[in-house]
């Protein structure tokens, strides 16, 4: 239930949809004469794509997630890499059997780093297709595909196919691995989603040294306009907008310990 309520709630508040949303409210209110209310829709929309597309607040909002879990010294010795799912364009390589990435595509590529360093280690691939509307290949599918053209050997990969969001992940990986006393796993994903990772991957049990990727700020935001283009100012806003919800959701569900999680929490 918290799946199918999670996801229904993200359609109708995400930064794009919202404005959607407002826009048809304000036309359908002016449509019954109803000005105030037409009005009230159309400025709170304009207000939500203009700060969302022309402003830095989306990439203000990420900076203190990315900065939550510095990236440390490697460890001597690996057992175990984990790495979350979302680097995948699902649709496409379910269509076309290829293994095409997006934006947060640094998180396969610097597993595939990490597991050519650590040969000994085995590597965990988290995340079947976490779309509630969209046909789409999971990434533990595609995965191999371009970890073994990389020189990652099939015999190394531990695929959880599973899972849809990252409760789940660290819920059904600890199941698979059932990591031992004593081992050393890293835990490969965005840094703007570490705080949540870790927090839910340490409530489940399972202890990992962050390994934080796919950095989308600069480290020393401030306010601005037109400091990005807008399609990229718009994602970073729906990025930050959809991780402090969703840490606030967990926290408040009990799935993680605290709203934010930090190291050593």
């Amino acid at each position: 239930m918290f799946y199918f309520l999670s996801k229904i709630f993200w359609f109708f508040i995400q930064p794009l949809n919202l404005t959607i949303f407002l826009l048809l409210a304000g036309l359908i209110a002016g449509m019954l004469s109803r000005r105030r209310l037409a009005v009230t829709g159309s400025v709170l929309a304009f207000a939500i794509l203009a700060l969302s597309a022309w402003t830095s607040l989306g990439a203000m909002m990420l900076n203190p997630l990315e900065e939550r879990f510095p990236k440390p010294p490697l460890p001597a010795k690996v057992d175990g890499i984990v790495v979350l799912g979302g680097g995948f364009e699902g649709a496409i390589n379910l269509a076309r059997g290829g293994y095409e990435l997006n934006s947060s595509g640094d998180r396969m590529v610097e597993t595939a780093i990490l597991a050519r360093r650590f040969p000994q280690a085995k590597v965990v691939v988290s995340g079947g297709n976490g779309s509630l509307f969209l046909d789409g290949e999971g990434d533990a599918d595609t995965a191999p595909r371009l970890l073994g053209s990389l020189g990652v050997s099939a015999d190394r990969l531990v695929l959880e196919d599973k899972s849809r969001n990252t409760y789940e992940n660290a819920v059904f990986s600890r199941e698979l691995v059932k990591p031992k006393p004593g081992e050393t796993w890293l835990l490969v994903t965005s840094a703007f989603h570490m705080p949540r990772a870790k927090g839910l991957f340490d409530k489940a049990g399972f202890p990992t040294i962050p390994w934080p990727v796919d950095y989308r700020t600069t480290g020393k935001e401030g306010v601005g306009f037109f400091r990005d283009n807008a399609a990229d100012s718009l994602e970073n806003t729906t990025i930050a907008v959809r991780e402090w919800i969703g840490l606030f959701a967990y926290w408040l569900s009990g799935r993680i310990d605290e709203p934010f999680p930090a190291p050593g929490g």
